[in-house]
C-alpha cells in the first residue's frame, strides 16, 4: 500500500466516528486504531421518587422502584460484527438472504455482508450449527462486537 492511500486513510479515520479501521490489500494488512482522549467522569442522575401524602386513615404504601430490566440471555454461538458498518442479509437488493432462522450452516458459510467504507465484507460463520436467531435488521448499522446471529 503506498503511502498517499495510507495517508487518506489515516485521515479518514481521525475525521470520523470510527475508532479503528483495519483492511487487507493483497498480502499486506494495515491497521488504523485512534486514540480517544482520557474520559472525564460522568455524572449519572438519580431517579427521583415522588411521595404522595395518603390519607389520614390509610395505612403509607412503601414505593418500590421497578426492577431493572434483565438482559437477554443468549443460548448458544454468537456471531459478533468485526468491524463497524451496514449489515445486510443479502448479496445484493433483490437477492434472498444467505441465512434464515432454522438453517443449517457450516464453518465458513457466508452469513451476511457489512459494508464499511463503500467496501463488502463478508461474514462467515465461526462454527457449524443452525441459526437460532438473527439479531439484527438488514440496512441497519451494527458495532464493532455487536452480536449478528447465535448459532446453536
Amino acid at each position: 500500500m503506498d503511502l498517499r492511500k495510507l495517508k487518506t486513510l489515516i485521515d479518514l479515520v481521525a475525521e470520523s466516528g470510527i475508532t479503528e479501521l483495519e483492511i487487507t490489500e493483497g498480502d499486506g494488512t494495515v491497521r488504523i486504531v485512534k486514540s480517544l482522549p482520557p474520559t472525564q467522569p460522568v455524572m449519572m442522575a438519580q431517579p427521583q421518587v415522588q411521595t404522595v401524602a395518603a390519607a389520614p386513615a390509610a395505612p403509607a404504601a412503601a414505593v418500590q422502584p421497578a426492577a431493572p430490566a434483565a438482559a437477554p440471555v443468549i443460548q448458544g454461538h454468537p456471531v459478533k460484527a468485526p468491524m463497524v458498518g451496514t449489515f445486510y442479509r443479502s448479496p445484493n437488493p433483490g437477492a434472498s438472504p444467505f441465512v434464515e432462522v432454522g438453517q443449517s450452516v457450516k464453518e465458513g458459510d457466508p452469513l451476511c455482508i457489512i459494508e464499511a467504507m463503500k467496501l463488502l465484507n463478508e461474514i462467515e460463520a465461526e462454527k457449524s450449527g443452525v441459526i437460532k436467531e438473527i439479531l439484527v435488521e438488514n440496512g441497519e448499522p451494527v458495532e464493532y462486537g455487536q452480536p449478528l446471529f447465535v448459532i446453536g
